[in-house]
């Protein structure tokens, strides 16, 4: 029978105390995997190795006159570096705030202006190169650093990794820190359209990993592939932090690209994700099916269907069936097909971050994949609740966690109390009472039916977009700055578990005539909403008026709709509010058609 070696809150204290702790108790064991590209292949680092390179970057950050709570950014891809770099800091007592590497340079230059940051830790030199039109925003960093050497400094103090470490080894720092004392600064979308900073102390991660760990066990020879950011708060306490606290190896994914190789490469134990992924592999394995004999059919939904009878009977919420004395032949020649696709090790996967389709749940848990759905926010650091591996119901998203309090409050709310609720938006009370009441209960915005302590998600009190990588969006917001627009007269943005945003959009048919044109095209009605070109011009116009909001907050394909919604048509109420629900039911297919072939 394995053992866990989880490391304690009480004697972690801090994140850097419990990476701290782990590199003394397993000093020789393998922390961290990551791929070499010039050498062609994984290298591992253990947690001695891993501490004394953190050592050094002590000395590198310590010559930055930094103070205690200042702030320092990481805008890097999954890797060792960014684990180096955020070790090295909190360490010194700093605050580290991640940046998505992918994020449009205005929001990355609002986020430093806006938590002060005072270095900025980056990767290439393309990534540098993207960040020159909003150059003049960083004066207030004292220091930039490229993992990679770039060409130019564009009078800006940048310095290669390799130029600003100090040669030699040096020893692991670990000030005293207070557990209650800001960690980092997570940005997140807001409803104003700027993002908002969400402030996270060490007790608040280490204590919501701490109790993930009572609700699923983590190995010390466990893996983890690690592929969904870091600056995403459920990869950062869940696949990096928990796995300090348990002593689990984490091998880097080389590239989104290359995932379905390094699945089979690395052969986790351990997944943590968003639903994008698994319906990815999902719709694979529908194509795949359509093209396969009926007999391949057959005995791949039989597999399915045999897979879940026995799932349910192992959780005791069914009685045996002797269909179940098929299960190790289906197994064999269908499920364990699948199951190698995803490294053929998989102990349970964790889904959180959006909603998670039934079915998709369903096909994998049947073939034998152990899908664990979970919810959470930024805001709770951010685990609220987790299906069990013997306790899992795919339709919920699990019990709460040892010590999370739940409440349901008005229109059926789901509200949340434990010591992982953040202690506010960075300088922004307002927008941290409006979500935290005076009794501490964090309100999710989210409408829940509780059955037997299991948790349903119902709908939401506002409308928020959730997209299939987990992102959070507020239409309304984004369509008041579409809106501002001339040629635009009403619209909707869409993308509710989509990979990305679309819009309908009801035009001023005489402005849009005057554009057409002016492009020297067709102005019959017919033709301006179906032209490609006008597509193009409008989709550019609204990206324009989009500037201000988060990279991921971008409007992908557009439809255009002739009639106006109106109180007469039966769209809008006589206070002229949109029936959204209506709406998106009339132009369903054309919503479908805007994702059609994702």
């Amino acid at each position: 029978m394995k053992h866990t070696d989880i490391i304690p809150l009480e004697k972690a204290k801090t994140l850097h105390g419990a990476f701290y702790q782990r590199q003394l108790r397993s000093p020789d064991d393998t922390a961290y995997v990551q791929y070499d590209r010039i050498r062609g292949e994984w290298i591992s680092h253990s947690w001695k190795n891993t501490a004394e390179v953190v050592g050094q970057w002590q000395q590198a950050l310590g010559r930055e006159s930094l103070e205690t709570g200042d702030r320092v950014a990481i805008m890097l891809k999954n890797c060792w570096e960014w684990v180096l770099f955020d070790q090295a800091a909190l360490g010194l007592g700093l605050v580290t705030v991640p940046l998505f590497p992918n994020d449009r340079p205005d929001n990355i230059a609002y986020i430093l202006e806006d938590s002060d940051a005072k270095l900025l830790f980056l990767e290439t030199d393309e990534q540098w190169i993207s960040l020159q039109p909003v150059a003049d925003r960083l004066q207030k960093l004292r220091r930039i650093v490229s993992l990679e050497s770039v060409e130019e400094q564009f009078g800006l103090p940048i310095v290669s990794l390799s130029d600003w470490l100090s040669e030699g080894s040096f020893e692991l720092i670990t000030q005293d820190v207070d557990p209650d004392s800001l960690a980092t600064i997570v940005y997140t979308s807001g409803t104003t359209g700027k993002s908002k900073g969400v402030m996270l102390s060490h007790r608040n991660i280490l204590w919501n990993a701490e109790a993930g760990l009572k609700m699923i066990d983590v190995f010390p020879d466990d893996i983890s592939l690690s592929f969904l950011p870091l600056s995403h708060t459920l990869e950062r306490t869940v696949g990096y932090y928990l796995m300090i606290l348990s002593g689990a190896t984490v091998t880097y994914a080389r590239s989104i690209a290359e995932l379905a190789d390094d699945l089979v490469e690395v052969k986790p134990t351990i997944l943590i994700s968003v639903p994008r992924i698994f319906e990815r592999v999902y719709a694979k394995i529908q194509e795949k099916l359509e093209h396969d004999s009926g007999v391949a059919r057959f005995l791949f939904n039989k597999a399915v269907e045999v897979g879940l009878c026995r799932f349910n009977y192992t959780q005791g919420r069914s009685d045996w069936h002797y269909s179940l004395l098929f299960w190790p032949l289906l197994e064999k020649i269908v499920a364990r097909k699948v199951q190698a696709k995803l490294g053929g090790r998989l102990r349970f996967a964790i889904s959180g971050g959006a909603a998670l389709s039934v079915d998709v749940a369903q096909l994998f848990i049947g073939l034998g994949i152990p899908i664990q759905q979970g919810y959470g926010l930024t805001e709770s650091s951010p685990i609220i609740s987790v299906n069990a591996l013997e306790d899992n119901i795919p339709e919920s998203i699990g019990k709460p966690l040892p010590g999370v309090e739940i409440m349901v409050g008005d229109d059926d709310e789901l509200l949340t109390r434990s010591p992982s609720v953040m202690l506010g938006y960075w300088k922004n009370n307002a927008g941290t009472a409006a979500i935290i009441d005076e009794e501490g209960w964090l309100h999710t915005g989210d409408q829940v039916r509780i059955v037997d302590d299991h948790i349903y998600i119902t709908g939401r009190i506002k409308e928020i977009i959730v997209m299939a990588n987990g992102e959070k969006i507020s239409p309304a917001d984004m369509e008041m700055a579409i809106a501002m627009e001339s040629l635009i007269d009403q619209v909707i943005v869409i993308g509710e578990k989509r990979p990305y945003l679309s819009a309908l959009v009801v035009p001023n048919l005489e402005k849009l005539k005057e554009l057409a044109k002016s492009m020297k095209l067709n102005t019959e009605a017919d033709e301006l909403t179906n032209n490609e070109k006008l597509h193009e011009k409008i989709l550019s116009l609204i990206h324009n008026r989009l500037r201000s909001f988060p990279g991921y907050a971008e409007i992908r394909r557009i439809g255009i709709i002739k009639e106006a919604w109106s109180i007469e048509n039966g769209m809008m109420t006589p206070t002229l509010k949109l029936k959204r629900s209506l709406v998106l039911d009339k132009y369903n297919q054309l919503v479908d058609r805007l994702y059609s072939g994702h």
